[in-house]
């Protein structure tokens, strides 16, 4: 690792993105991670001395995962002077460890209440320490936010280069095939080995609410009422109505539609349910 870290240090790379999800080797165990607690921090000590510019990624609302133990988590990566946290609730994919692990009874399943928990701490906690919460899921010091991220919520374009990789070029999109391979293959034969989708303006119009109501800059009615016409425009602001009567969302002062707190970790269903079908 650190022999790794150093020669990233000395390419053009600027940033590093460290997957720790959790400083706790129970944690790491039951979601059938390869590293352990003690490489987690060697790892971020080693970056630390490297590059001033890390992410890292982090889970909550892990089975039995303590509120304290979140927070002591949290306050680590705090130590580390890290600038960026991406955290993410828990997701139990089918035909994983984990997943057999609920099945077998080793571990409770997944509790919706204890990932709000953990979401409202995350939220608190980062705020404490100076982090702006521009995203549902991204924590990021001033001039520290993520350019690639912020990229897709903004809806530009964007290339993927490699197997699985996606790309957007506004009118379609399109990803590469996964199996490494048959991506091989393709490229050898001259060939583009990937799947496109057509976007209708109802997929950008979904897209524009989904991404929007995730992040601090809210839905822009006037955005909305310029690239889709004022009838999406009086649909959105109708459908609305609702939330914003259940404090979920709010109307600012700029006509940008933007979720509350308590609507953030709803945001999801929230954005669906504004959907045109």
């Amino acid at each position: 690792t650190t022999t790794k870290i150093s020669e990233l240090a000395n390419s053009p790379i600027n940033r590093l993105s460290i997957g720790i999800q959790s400083f706790f080797d129970e944690d790491l165990q039951q979601m059938n991670r390869a590293h352990n607690s003690k490489e987690a921090k060697e790892c971020l000590s080693e970056a630390t001395q490297h590059f001033d510019n890390i992410t890292v990624d982090l889970i909550y609302g892990i089975p039995n995962m303590t509120s304290e133990r979140w927070k002591q988590n949290l306050q680590k990566v705090f130590d580390f002077g890290v600038n960026h946290i991406s955290s993410y609730a828990l997701t139990v994919e089918p035909k994983t460890a984990l997943a057999a692990f609920i099945r077998q009874g080793k571990y409770p399943n997944a509790s919706e209440e204890l990932a709000l928990e953990h979401f409202n701490i995350l939220v608190d906690e980062t705020e404490k320490q100076g982090f702006v919460h521009y995203e549902i899921s991204n924590f990021g010091k001033p001039d520290y936010f993520s350019k690639h991220n912020t990229s897709y919520w903004f809806g530009k374009p964007y290339l993927g280069i490699g197997p699985s990789a996606h790309s957007f070029n506004v009118k379609e999109r399109s990803w590469n095939v996964s199996n490494n391979i048959k991506y091989i293959q393709a490229i050898q034969k001259g060939k583009l080995p990937q799947e496109i989708e057509e976007l209708s303006k109802n997929d950008h119009f979904n897209e524009l609410v989904m991404t929007g109501l995730r992040t601090i800059w809210g839905v822009s009615l006037d955005k909305v009422a310029q690239d889709f016409g004022i009838e999406y425009k009086n649909q959105l602001l109708k459908n609305s109505q609702e939330f914003i009567k259940h404090k979920l969302m709010y109307l600012d002062e700029n006509e940008r539609l933007i979720t509350t707190k308590k609507g953030k970790f709803l945001v999801d269903g929230l954005a669906s349910d504004l959907f045109v079908i």
